[in-house]
């Protein structure tokens, strides 16, 4: 890989006001180009990412998480950026491990995961569990072993998106993509990471069980996908 191909950075943003500049400004000191979508927010997030230094794209109302990461992919792609790095705008992903994610991906891969489960034992014993069993069933789903598939610090390829596409809304889309991506053969590469803050329940707008049925109901079909486009 060329060390001219670009990569920009796509953060989703929902009522994030008090700490979206910080993330983006520190951001910003490892990546040139940030773009902020604002999900329908009733605060102040998208001037708070503006005056950070950030491009500011945004939704009328409340659309998802996924379609957030849509918008900004569909953006950037016009661009011509290369790949896209994603962080959550709570401050839990740590604008400093960006170097690490993009040394990965400058080596070869096509999907890298900011992984957290070194850190699962900080969690409340739900949400480690959560963590766990949800990987380990979408592994299976994917066909590949991979201990932490909820991580929203990633880094996609721009050709990787053109493939798998990314059409889901909400939460679900983030494990769906992987399974597409690991069953059309693409490179998965796995960075542990350091973290803000382990657990991110009091910042996370998961729903555990609307948005775990979700999720369930997107690998299956993704996995279903995958499969039919195998047998033609």
């Amino acid at each position: 890989m060329s060390d001219t191909e670009s990569v920009a950075a796509a953060i989703p943003a929902y009522n994030a006001a008090p700490v979206v500049g910080d993330v983006v400004r520190r951001t910003l000191a490892q990546i040139g180009e940030v773009v902020v979508v604002d999900d329908g927010s009733a605060d102040e997030t998208a001037s708070r990412a503006r005056e950070a230094g950030a491009e500011v794209l945004a939704h009328d109302f409340n659309r998802g998480k996924g379609a957030a990461l849509r918008t900004a992919f569909a953006y950037l792609a016009e661009r011509d950026f290369d790949a896209v790095l994603t962080l959550d705008a709570d401050g839990q992903h740590l604008p400093e491990e960006i170097p690490r994610l993009e040394q990965a991906w400058r080596e070869g891969a096509d999907l890298v995961l900011g992984t957290r489960d070194h850190l699962f034992a900080e969690m409340v014993w739900l949400r480690r569990a959560s963590n766990t069993v949800s990987s380990g069933l979408i592994s299976f789903a994917a066909g590949v072993r991979l201990a932490d598939i909820q991580t929203g610090f990633r880094i996609y390829t721009r050709g990787l998106l053109e493939v798998t596409g990314f059409p889901e809304n909400r939460f679900e889309a983030e494990s769906a993509v992987v399974v597409r991506a690991a069953r059309r053969g693409f490179k998965i590469a796995t960075v542990p990471v350091e973290l803000g803050f382990a657990d991110g329940r009091s910042t996370s707008h998961y729903r555990p069980v609307i948005d775990s049925l979700r999720i369930a109901e997107a690998v299956i079909r993704a996995r279903l996908g995958s499969m039919k486009g195998q047998a033609q």
